[in-house]
């Protein structure tokens, strides 16, 4: 067993601090975001963490690409019948985590999750390469499959298929919202003693605003 007790690193970039902060987390959020690609050192700063509750009712996260956020929360595109997908109808309660770890930050976000209409949907499948639309179209996600060769076999009978025609977005495939309740802000800091800014929304929909301890 290899022991990792040893492994540390001395947080010190910068700070976060109540007298900095913006009232809306979106704002802080957009801030942020764009700070971490400026600073440079992460590949895709919009690769997220989603946290479901699959049927089997254990919690399950893995990596997804954020694509759009605004006031109204953050937008992620999937298989509707897959498992993730499957989870959310199920159980629209989700989190939504980031970590940027050039600027030393992660952002957590508990929110609500529903589909957005299907006319942004349509607009964001159809800006996507050829290639990436014949892949949401061949994938059975997360069904087991025979082997590797099924999926190059379906690739190849499409693109056969499509070649020089539109490709439809599939029915069973489309974007999220996650609208936020609240929303984690960290700020790595020396000694362990880190920045943690908490947002909830209220009745009427202001935030309040708590630093919790770390």
């Amino acid at each position: 067993m290899k022991d990792l007790s040893n492994y540390r690193k001395s947080y010190e970039k910068s700070e976060l601090l109540e007298t900095n902060i913006p009232e809306d987390p979106i704002n802080l959020f957009h801030k942020w975001f764009y700070e971490s690609e400026e600073f440079g050192g992460i590949e895709e700063v919009n690769a997220m963490t989603v946290a479901t509750i699959g049927l089997d009712g254990f919690p399950k996260s893995r990596v997804v690409l954020l694509k759009k956020f605004n006031e109204e929360g953050f937008i992620f595109y999937t298989n509707y019948n897959s498992e993730k997908g499957k989870a959310i109808k199920n159980n629209p309660n989700v989190c939504l985590s980031f970590f940027w770890h050039s600027m030393e930050r992660q952002v957590i976000i508990k929110g609500i999750a529903e589909k957005i209409p299907e006319t942004i949907s349509d607009n964001y499948f159809d800006s996507r390469p050829d290639g990436s639309k014949l892949g949401a179209v061949v994938s059975p996600q997360s069904e087991v499959i025979p082997s590797r060769e099924f999926l190059d076999k379906k690739l190849k009978q499409l693109e056969t298929e499509f070649e020089g025609k539109e490709i439809s977005r599939p029915k069973h495939w489309g974007g999220f919202l996650v609208r936020p309740l609240e929303v984690e802000f960290w700020q790595g800091r020396a000694n362990r003693l880190h920045d943690r800014i908490r947002y909830q929304v209220n009745s009427d929909y202001s935030w309040k605003i708590e630093r919790l301890s770390p």
